[in-house]
């Protein structure tokens, strides 16, 4: 088979992965990533997209070990560092890390990047290290109301 004929479907299949992966279809990503693999197997997005992938399952320590061979492959790339940096962010033992890579990203080229960097980093600072505090009732007023009729 000649796989030349669909070079120009390599952009189209990853986004479609990634869309894959928002709308939580795992299937069709894996399937999508390694189709535009096939098509360039040198080329680092794809892994990118399933670094994405184990990061949106929390798959962490996966997508950390993804990303950084990305990482080791091409050092300047920014979105394996920001997708790192967030994986890193959201693992206790390695947030410091991670929230030092996602500083570095927010002063990348690509505003997009920037943007995603800041909001992970706002992200780990309200949700991540916030200390859990004790479980508040949620029970509104109506709701008590019919519990004692």
């Amino acid at each position: 088979m000649h796989l030349n004929k669909f070079k120009n479907d390599f952009s189209l299949l990853l986004e479609a992965g990634f869309i894959a992966v928002n709308q939580a279809d795992e299937d069709a990503a894996t399937k999508l990533f390694r189709a535009a693999q096939l098509l360039d197997p040198e080329h680092t997005l794809p892994q990118i997209g399933f670094g994405y992938l184990h990061l949106h399952k929390l798959e962490l320590k996966q997508a950390c070990q993804v990303l950084q061979g990305v990482l080791d492959k091409e050092p300047e790339n920014e979105m394996a560092k920001a997708f790192l940096g967030i994986c890193m962010g959201l693992s206790p033992e390695l947030l410091e890390n991670g929230e030092k890579i996602l500083e570095q990203s927010t002063h990348s080229k690509d505003p997009l990047i920037q943007t995603l960097s800041h909001t992970a980093l706002d992200f780990i600072e309200k949700f991540v290290k916030k200390t859990p505090g004790p479980a508040t009732p949620t029970a509104n007023k109506e709701t008590k109301k019919h519990k004692h009729k």
